[in-house]
């Protein structure tokens, strides 16, 4: 038996004694999702549970470093790790920006300090991360941010405004873009950490057409940040970014494999039923359906080939605007089909029997896919300019 084969009966027996069952269950509202944070008085005691025993194991974020957090785990043990899990339907004990996005940007540019005092805390999920990006005037030509960060000696002074923040409201802190230098665009950008705490700090959430309110508006006056906070060197907070967005992108296209195939084949017999052979009574819906499998089947292979070249250092630097393209594409459509599978009860947005509306609030929820991250429209330049090597 190989190592490989040992790890997997090891870590199949570990998983089977460790995760509650409630863990086991499908992820039916936002209740369902574990964010971690400062205040975990939310989180129900299995949620609770299953967080701090993974934590513990270091298999909230299993490839990082021990030092960090992590497990140390191999590309393949993780993706061991990953299989077992799916084998028992079980939950990702917590997600986080922390995670997806600053935890592989410290991992590059932070100095050891700053690894050690965060990384660990994103690991056992004590700490909330949100993203200061985008601004009202700077969104898809990002580097045009003007909110500013004036230098005091050991600290900056932060004054500006950010949008579209997901969760700035419920964050405990803030990995932001700022300026620094205003003679130069990209070159005058850092990228700077602090706490969502701190004086001058606040918060405005943006209510969507869903009803539901994930982003935020978030103000920034005089706010002091130590210098110590400082992430790569001043006024090349660009690279950072850059780096990040390559994440940020990989996480969101993750979407598109975050629900399979069978809950809406469930959605659709409830409300359609059975032909005479057994199958969906619907062939055109039955026929679309099985169309969506194929392509998340598809999706979900060449995801795994393009993390494994991301870690080895052998993905196209384009290729993350390639994979949020299509996840995107592939979520709306997973959601356009649970509404045509969900009959009549998927456009109710109130009732009991609908859960208060919850496929239709979530249909209208990835509308905004196609925007956060990068438009679709950005993606395709990327890809048609820097993959396809198409003319201007």
């Amino acid at each position: 038996m190989s190592d490989l084969d040992t790890f997997r009966e090891e870590t199949r027996a570990w998983l089977d004694a460790n995760c509650p069952p409630e863990m086991r269950a499908p992820i039916v509202s936002d209740k369902d999702v574990v964010w971690g944070g400062r205040d975990q008085s939310r989180l129900t005691a299995p949620q609770k549970t299953w967080l701090d025993r993974m934590a513990a194991r270091g298999w909230t974020v299993p490839d990082w470093p021990k030092d960090y957090g992590g497990d140390g785990l191999s590309a393949s043990e993780t993706k061991v790790l990953r299989e077992e899990m799916a084998r028992i339907k079980a939950r990702n004990p917590l997600n986080s920006f922390g995670i997806s996005m600053l935890g592989p940007a410290l991992l590059k540019y932070g100095t050891e300090a700053q690894k050690l005092e965060h990384l660990p805390k994103i690991a056992r999920g004590e700490i909330r991360w949100c993203q200061g990006y985008s601004e009202p005037n700077a969104g898809s030509d990002l580097a045009s941010l003007a909110t500013s960060a004036e230098d005091a000696g050991d600290h900056f002074v932060v004054n500006g405004q950010k949008v579209w923040t997901s969760y700035a409201d419920q964050a405990d802190w803030i990995f932001c873009l700022v300026r620094t230098d205003k003679t130069t665009k990209q070159g005058g950008i850092s990228f700077v950490l602090f706490d969502m705490a701190s004086p001058g700090v606040s918060t405005k959430p943006i209510l969507l057409i869903s009803g539901y309110s994930p982003f935020c508006e978030t103000f920034f006056d005089d706010v002091k940040v130590p210098k110590a906070n400082l992430v790569g060197e001043l006024n090349k907070g660009w690279d950072v970014a850059k780096y990040l967005l390559g994440h940020e992108r990989e996480m969101i296209s993750g979407m598109g494999l975050s629900g399979g195939g069978d809950a809406l084949v469930e959605g659709a017999l409830a409300t359609v039923g059975v032909d005479a052979e057994g199958r969906l009574a619907d062939p055109l819906l039955r026929a679309q359906i099985a169309m969506y499998e194929v392509r998340a089947l598809a999706f979900a292979a060449q995801s795994e080939r393009f993390i494994d070249e991301l870690k080895a250092g052998q993905a196209h630097p384009a290729q993350p605007s390639m994979m949020k393209y299509y996840g995107t594409e592939l979520n709306k459509a997973r959601h356009e089909l649970a509404m045509a599978a969900g009959g009549s009860d998927a456009i109710e947005w109130e009732s009991e029997r609908s859960g208060g509306g919850r496929a239709a609030r979530a249909w209208l929820r990835t509308k905004a896919n196609s925007i956060e991250g990068g438009t679709s429209e950005i993606q395709l330049n990327i890809v048609a300019k820097r993959i396809l090597e198409l003319p201007g």
